[in-house]
């Protein structure tokens, strides 16, 4: 009886000694997924206070003053726009040279 006793002991032992084993690898297993997170939550702290700075600039009066007279060439009241030779020779249109081709016709040379 008492070596029955003892070979339940033993397993019912045996079980609790792989349980804990079990337990413990999966407790590294989240403390790593754990520290991942951590360092996930610092980069987007660190993202979302670039981004809070950056908002700030941008809705700044200065900045939209600055934007309108780059981008959209506005300008106050009073003011008057110059323009120079330089800003005529790189629009668009100033960019078509007048002895080239149109494209249908290269290709219809190329072709024919």
């Amino acid at each position: 009886m008492k070596k029955v006793l003892a070979i339940f002991v033993a397993i019912a032992c045996l079980l609790i000694i792989n349980n804990l084993i079990h337990s413990i690898y999966n407790l590294w297993q989240k403390r790593d997924l754990v520290t991942s997170a951590q360092e996930e939550l610092n980069k987007a702290k660190e993202q979302n206070k670039a981004l809070k700075s950056k908002l700030s600039q941008v809705d700044s009066p200065q900045f939209i003053e600055e934007e309108a007279r780059n981008k959209l060439f506005l300008v106050k009241p009073g003011e008057e726009i110059l323009i120079t030779k330089d800003l005529l020779n790189s629009s668009p249109s100033a960019k078509l040279n007048e002895n080239e081709k149109p494209n249908w016709q290269k290709w219809w040379e190329l072709f024919f």
